[in-house]
């Protein structure tokens, strides 16, 4: 079993290039299978998740050649089933972006329930609902999501949570459904921006996307494109974490600034300076960092997804911040493990009550899902002595090649197998 080695204590300094959002490539390559011409997508992520939905594609027909490692072709022209069953497709949330693809374009779709990480309840009852109010029967049966509807019609859909997963999916349907569909309540999140960009980029005929209020004019068929996914916010938001955690300097380059206003404001508020430089951010550490409240929120608000690394730099901040998690029940998972390397974080809950201490150490420790693996690495970098970090099969689902990233910044990581390779470490890093 892969292990990440991390000896804490070098600030990191240097340049970091951030890459293509998994949460935007995931729809972005599902809706590729809705025209039968080849389509060229670009800033590719190369991580878990996005190969496996690849090798979900292929398996039901979809052509899918590697240009190089972030270029990819598609072409969705002989597609030979529309039931998915794969089994490492149930390790990924992105799975259900297939029914709306599926769905919009061949009117049936079967394929298996997600999974993902485990931070909560993430219902598929607005997707459902979506999905019916355009005219599909909807079921759940053998661990399936089934959708089937002789057409598609134009409707007036109402989210009852700005859900991101729901929005895609729907925007997808609607997109070769018969007439106009509005989507209200609609999530704001720059992924949805892209797909609805990217399908657009096809002849989808979509108006809104980035506000609440999505209208969609169904056209009778989408051809290829040439795309290139945007950067990936919450890569880039980690790595200035990242910094601010190992008191760094670090320029975090091919960002978006405006898709991380919520991210710089807190690094701001707990004393980090912060330079914007066109597609660059500058993350200076270089004085002791303030507490804050935080509360995360649905996009344009601070990213539930960055609620970890926020904490993790809270936990070493001086005085008492408060941490409220409004969107998964389940994400303080992480706090036992940052609690090993000396934290002090009372959980109640949705809210982590956060004193600030002097320093971390050094313990073996487990990544429970994605962000928060990612999170405890960025503690492990500004503790005392060496850290163990289990199960970063999490932390691939989404960064890549992140320990050799944070070895370019001058981090002392490795990625050790067995016993001899982290001996070999430790004798290394003294």
């Amino acid at each position: 079993m892969e292990q990440y080695a991390i000896k804490g204590g070098n600030p990191l300094v240097g340049d970091v290039e951030i890459g293509g959002a998994k949460n935007a490539a995931l729809p972005i390559l599902a809706a590729s299978a809705m025209t039968g011409e080849s389509v060229y997508i670009e800033n590719m992520p190369d991580v878990r998740d996005v190969n496996v939905l690849l090798d979900a594609m292929t398996n039901i027909g979809v052509m899918v050649k590697r240009i190089n490692r972030h270029k990819v072709l598609l072409n969705a022209g002989n597609i030979n089933s529309l039931v998915i069953e794969d089994e490492a497709l149930k390790k990924i949330r992105a799975s259900y972006y297939l029914v709306g693809a599926l769905l919009g374009k061949y009117k049936h779709a079967e394929v298996v329930l997600p999974g993902g990480c485990d931070i909560g309840s993430r219902a598929i009852d607005q997707h459902i609902k979506g999905f019916r109010a355009l005219g599909a029967t909807v079921t759940i049966e053998h661990g399936l999501i089934k959708a089937k509807a002789e057409k598609l019609v134009g409707s007036h859909i109402y989210m009852d949570v700005s859900s991101v997963g729901a929005t895609i999916n729907v925007m997808m349907a609607a997109t070769m459904a018969e007439g106009v569909t509005i989507i209200e309540n609609a999530a704001r999140e720059p992924h949805v921006v892209d797909l609805a960009n990217f399908l657009s980029s096809m002849g989808a005929n979509i108006k809104g996307a980035g506000t609440d209020v999505i209208r969609i004019k169904g056209v009778s068929h989408l051809h290829g494109s040439e795309y290139v996914v945007i950067p990936d916010q919450i890569e880039a938001g980690t790595f200035m974490f990242a910094a601010a955690v190992t008191k760094g300097d670090v320029t975090v380059k091919n960002i978006i600034p405006k898709h991380l206003e919520s991210i710089t404001a807190k690094l701001l508020e707990i004393g980090c300076e912060v330079e914007e430089i066109e597609d660059c951010i500058r993350v200076v550490a270089s004085k002791p960092l303030r507490h804050t409240q935080v509360k995360t929120l649905p996009y344009p608000g601070f990213p539930t997804d960055m609620q970890p690394q926020i904490t993790v730099a809270l936990a070493l901040s001086r005085g008492t911040s408060i941490v409220t998690e409004s969107i998964f029940e389940n994400r303080f998972k992480y706090v036992d493990e940052l609690t090993r390397m000396g934290a002090n974080i009372k959980v109640e809950g949705n809210t982590a009550i956060i004193d600030g201490v002097a320093k971390y150490t050094g313990a073996s420790i487990s990544a429970p899902d994605l962000r928060a693996g990612a999170a405890l690495v960025t503690a492990a970098l500004a503790a005392e002595g060496v850290t163990i970090v289990d199960d970063i099969r999490y932390i691939q689902r989404g960064y890549e090649d992140f320990h050799l990233k944070l070895q370019a910044l001058g981090a002392q990581i490795e990625l050790v197998q067995k016993e001899r390779d982290f001996q070999k470490f430790e004798m290394r890093v003294g």
